[in-house]
């Protein structure tokens, strides 16, 4: 598998790293958050700007951005924009208005990482994977499935046609319905840690899913998602417990 690496950060080695969303609905109240993330607390920032009251506006995301860049010093910055079909906070007028946002951030280089839907347009997909390319930024591509657990077959395919689509890290979400629908997941996150070339990140949510996000030392999801103050999706754990944990279960 190989590794990402973004500053100091690699992704894909070593134990799974923290990372900790900003989901404020106004510039103020994003460096407010921001405030209260250190490196002790986070490995990775994730700015959710689906909750940005704004993010139409290029020119006040391209600004905040920067604004956080200065707050969070090395802190790597991932920004997502979770449309309303996959969970998100917004819902776009459009498919063109979803790739006008993506292509703002990485045109003016907002983010080191960005997380970019599978489920989106073909060429205007891949469109946004060679600009990032170009311009230095790593691609995130994801899927978010709110309601059911896909079988392990139609997971495994999913983060495969992410690798060969060109992501850079493959990112699968899940909603569990049983202790077999976490066990599944853990299966198919182990087998594709052994046959694909690149990173990955699985996680079922919820509080019977709080297992996947703490075990991605032994099954390799190379990153879980914690909280500093409010939740950004349903089960994530406290960012300095959550380190803890991964602690004490360390194996690598």
């Amino acid at each position: 598998m190989s590794v990402v690496e973004i500053n100091d950060l690699k992704l894909g080695s070593g134990r799974p790293k923290i990372a900790v969303p900003l989901t404020g609905k106004t510039q103020d109240e994003l460096l407010k958050q921001a405030d209260d993330i250190t490196t002790e607390n986070a490995d990775l920032v994730e700015w959710r700007i689906d909750h940005f009251a704004n993010v139409r506006d290029s020119q006040l995301v391209n600004e905040t951005s920067k604004k956080l860049y200065n707050k969070l010093a090395d802190l790597p910055l991932l920004i997502t924009f979770r449309t309303a079909d996959e969970g998100g906070a917004l819902q776009l007028k459009n498919e063109e208005e979803y790739f006008l946002i993506c292509k703002n951030v990485v045109e003016n280089q907002c983010s080191d990482l960005l997380d970019l839907e599978l489920f989106r347009d073909a060429r205007k997909r891949q469109e946004m994977i060679k600009l990032a390319q170009k311009n230095d930024i790593k691609i995130i591509m994801s899927n978010h499935n709110f309601e059911k657990t896909p079988e392990k077959e139609k997971i495994f395919n999913r983060l495969q046609m992410m690798q060969n689509f060109g992501a850079d890290i493959a990112k699968i979400a899940v909603m569990p319905n049983s202790v077999e629908d976490i066990l599944s997941l853990l299966d198919v996150t182990h087998q594709a840690k052994q046959k694909l070339q690149i990173p990955i990140i699985t996680m079922a949510m919820g509080d019977l899913g709080k297992l996947s996000r703490i075990s991605g030392d032994i099954f390799g999801s190379c990153l879980t998602f914690g909280t500093v103050g409010k939740a950004s999706a349903p089960g994530q754990i406290e960012s300095e417990q959550l380190r803890s944990i991964l602690d004490v279960l360390r194996v690598s």
